[in-house]
């Protein structure tokens, strides 16, 4: 059987109806203040508003978090302006037809003036300045300091929880949209206790509001009485006081009860349960308490004087409910006592309430949930350094790195992961390190609010500071403070802020380890987007021609010697060439670099036609051809001559880049392979180049042999 459902038309209205709610209250209390009421519409607009008040004690306490009532602080000035609307409306009614009795302002007046007092104004006047101490300075100066206090501590927390937010998100352990919602909450969070420490003032102004009113009535009511309708002191007194003390205590009740709700949402802790049950479960949880409580009760009852009846009987069912309690907890399964007798929090969390809740976490079953996943790229900073990566703070290294990776994927070929980045208590205040797979490779100072001046080798002069070295390049440097800047630029230094060391020094490494940032998921994630423009080429050659695991071992050599990768059709076409004859990601990556050969000249020689290149002496060229085919790789080279080639390369590359030239050797293509992965470690700044690569285009001259002596 289908649900009833109201006609689109009903709907509309409705949606409307809710929009305009608002507006048409205030428009009504407004009015309520200038037009005069009858009695009955009184009598209708305080019990609304007592209702009203119930209403929304209720909502509080069913409340599972503060931001499940947000709307409370509104209701908060809504509430106010409806009880101070009606004091107004009531004192026009009461000064204008309180000399026919105690029924003029209407029945729920008269009631609270004669019922809940016996019609005593004196008892009356205690009773409503007794009400309105306690709402004034216990329960609404309580709940605007606890508000007070939550808003100062929100706004303390917001940047620590953006940053777990965006580390969170950068682990893949929640979406964008999860993201999204949690930093929305976080931000309602801090609004939310600042309205309520804002809004608890209108209560607050609301009970000084209610004594001078009440004053003024019965001042009022006095002059009125006894000067417009000649009635005697006694009488005018009797009648007025009675009446503005029922209006005084028809508002200032259903005020009180709005300040409990207010101090019960903002004094409450965030849990999975409602204030009753955390009450209740938390307060009689424990039968050892129970069990002493009814002994004290049962003591005093005791002893001659006391109303012992009284006190037995609560000691006896102290004792009896410390028993049901026992008794439930010897039954109740394991896992449910590991969560504690109606606690607050979880299995295994303070605060469930149970003796059994402090279970250490150490006994809990291993679960997959314990492998936590190895960020391939992390970023770690001290305190120190946290408004650099804290977005709430318009942090310029998330910028920087964001345009880093933008830049890579523009210039190498392929997108680099996320860097997760996290504070790091244990490193000092502004250090910072840089991680690869879980392993450090990178790490220094920057001193967040001074500047770095980089002496590239042509400054003159020097720098109060602290002297250290650039993280990225080993320059030497010195940490100025700002005012400094200009004299610096001046004499020479490069002068960069704190964000772009960090940002210039995480370039430098992402560039170097650019072939372990390209796994099976970047290479598979590259021919999809190959794929969008050339289907048929990507379809033909993996897994048909090559495997993954080969295309990606091609491409992680070509990035280990610096070859960028974007030209991602010639790769793959020469691939397919070729792949038919050898399978060997080493012969193939030959192959590719002779095809890229002319983007590999661009790359070291830009915007020239003559090549300043290093090559072998020939008597060094035969003897490595012969270790060539005599051990297949290499490893035939005597100790002896390994060292001699790389010292006399070391000399060849600092004279090339004392010319300012970029340092290339230039070898036979069998030998180029050999030789580069054999200089890489001690000369990484040196690159390796075939005959072969160099377009016929080019002229090549030699600067120096390497072996000739």
């Amino acid at each position: 059987m289908n649900g009833f459902r109201l006609p689109g038309w009903l709907q509309k209205i409705g949606a409307r109806g809710n929009a305009l709610a608002a507006p048409i209250l205030i428009i009504l209390l407004l009015a309520m203040m200038i037009l005069p009421l009858p009695a009955f519409a009184l009598d209708l607009f305080f019990s609304f508003n007592i209702a009203m008040s119930v209403i929304v004690l209720l909502t509080a306490l069913y409340t599972v978090k503060p931001l499940d009532f947000m709307a409370f602080p509104a209701v908060l000035l809504v509430t106010t302006m409806l009880r101070l609307s009606l004091n107004v409306a009531s004192t026009r009614v009461v000064l204008t037809e309180g000399h026919t009795g105690g029924a003029a302002a209407g029945k729920v007046i008269e009631a609270f003036g004669h019922f809940l007092i016996g019609g005593n104004y004196t008892v009356g006047l205690v009773v409503f300045i007794i009400l309105t101490i306690i709402n004034f300075t216990v329960v609404t100066k309580g709940a605007g300091r606890i508000a007070e206090v939550g808003a100062r501590f929100a706004l303390d927390a917001m940047p620590g929880k953006q940053m777990a937010i965006d580390a969170d998100l950068n682990a893949g352990l929640i979406g964008e949209q999860d993201a999204k919602r949690r930093r929305s909450e976080v931000s309602m969070e801090a609004e939310f206790y600042g309205a309520m420490d804002g809004a608890s003032k209108y209560v607050r102004g609301d009970a000084v509001a209610g004594i001078l009113v009440t004053v003024i009535n019965v001042v009022g009511g006095l002059i009125v009485g006894m000067v417009q309708h000649d009635m005697a002191f006694g009488d005018a007194i009797k009648n007025y006081t009675l009446l503005a003390i029922g209006d005084g205590l028809v508002a200032q009740i259903p005020s009180l009860i709005i300040s409990i709700a207010a101090g019960m949402v903002v004094s409450r802790v965030a849990s999975d349960k409602d204030v009753g049950s955390q009450v209740v479960g938390q307060l009689f949880a424990k039968p050892e308490v129970m069990y002493i409580t009814g002994g004290i009760i049962g003591g005093m009852g005791l002893i001659p004087g006391m109303p012992n009846l009284v006190f037995l009987l609560l000691g006896s069912t102290l004792f009896g409910g410390g028993y049901l309690l026992e008794k439930r907890r010897k039954n109740m399964p394991p896992e449910e006592l590991q969560g504690g007798a109606g606690g607050a929090g979880p299995a295994g969390t303070p605060g469930g309430g149970g003796a059994a809740a402090t279970t250490p976490a150490e006994q809990e079953e291993a679960s997959w949930q314990d492998v936590m996943p190895v960020d391939t790229l992390g970023l770690e900073v001290g305190y120190r350094l946290i408004p650099l990566v804290d977005k709430t703070q318009n942090g310029e290294l998330l910028k920087r790195i964001k345009g880093i990776r933008k830049k890579f994927a523009q210039e190498v070929g392929f997108l680099a992961p996320p860097v997760h980045i996290r504070d790091n208590l244990e490193l000092k205040p502004s250090a910072y390190r840089i991680t690869l797979k879980g392993v450090e490779v990178g790490s220094g100072e920057a001193m967040n609010g001074q500047y770095l001046a980089i002496n590239p080798g042509m400054a003159s002069g020097t720098l109060p500071g602290l002297v250290t070295t650039d993280p990225a390049f080993g320059l030497p440097a010195v940490w100025i403070d700002a005012a400094l800047k200009d004299d610096a630029q001046s004499m020479g230094y490069t002068v960069v802020d704190a964000g772009t060391v960090i940002a210039t020094h995480l370039n430098h490494l992402i560039t170097t380890h650019a072939s372990e940032l390209l796994g099976r998921m970047e290479v598979q994630a590259l021919l999809d987007h190959l794929a969008k423009d050339a289907p048929k080429l990507v379809e033909d050659l993996v897994p048909k021609i090559v495997s993954l695991s080969t295309l990606q071992k091609v491409l992680q050599n070509l990035l280990q010697e610096g070859v960028h990768i974007r030209d991602m059709r010639t790769i793959i076409e020469t691939l397919s060439e070729h792949a038919g004859s050898t399978q060997d990601p080493n012969d193939l990556t030959a192959l590719v670099r002779v095809a890229l050969g002319r983007a590999i000249v661009q790359q070291l020689f830009p915007g020239t036609n003559e090549l300043s290149v290093m090559t072998l002496d020939n008597r060094l060229e035969r003897l490595l051809v012969q270790a060539l085919n005599a051990g297949g790789d290499g490893t035939g080279i005597e100790p002896g001559l390994a060292d001699t080639i790389v010292q006399q390369a070391a000399n060849a590359a600092q004279q090339q880049e004392a010319m300012g030239l970029t340092p290339v050797l230039l070898v036979p293509g069998p030998l180029r392979t050999l030789l580069s992965r054999f200089l890489r470690r001690a000369l990484p700044q040196l690159k390796v180049l075939s005959h072969s690569e160099i377009p016929e285009s080019k002229t090549i001259r030699v600067t120096s042999l390497v072996g000739a002596a």
